[in-house]
């Protein structure tokens, strides 16, 4: 039996620990795993990820920035991404990328869509049309069994 995601340790803007799964209890959780340097990440995944979080107002969006050696997230670079300087949803560290290794991430972007109970529903690679219908038909779906 799957009991479920035990954690997601990263750390927020200010380098303080946070665990996602303790954090956002009982919400179905829509996380992208990206990279500053991915433009894939910077010109599509986000935007998506926003346009997401205003089409599933119940479902919690939130970014993981995966820091590789030489292309670590800062607050000031995370936000500079962003054309109005502010930050649309959660945005959160991983440092040493442990998060993107736990999850099995092919590359950035990686979608993590995970059940209000803390099961991993899909994970699904890419920003490209055919991972935005993945994505679409998997909130969908999901939000018709724990909405």
């Amino acid at each position: 039996m799957n009991t479920g995601i035990a954690s997601i340790a990263v750390t927020d803007l200010d380098r303080l620990e946070v665990d996602l799964i303790k954090r956002y209890k009982d919400k179905v959780l829509l996380l992208l795993i990206y990279n500053n340097d991915c433009l894939g990440c910077t010109g599509r995944a986000l935007p998506l990820a926003y346009e997401f979080q205003c089409q599933y107002p119940s479902i919690q969006v939130a970014a993981i920035h995966a820091d590789f050696p030489t292309r670590e997230g800062t607050k000031e670079n995370i936000k500079s991404v962003f054309t109005s300087g502010q930050i649309p949803f959660p945005i959160y560290i991983d440092q040493h990328h442990k998060v993107y290794e736990q999850f099995h991430a092919e590359g950035t972007p990686q979608w993590l869509l995970i059940s209000s109970n803390g099961q991993l529903y899909r994970s699904i690679f890419g920003s490209q049309d055919n991972a935005k219908n993945r994505l679409f038909y998997a909130l969908e779906s999901l939000s018709g069994i724990d909405g």
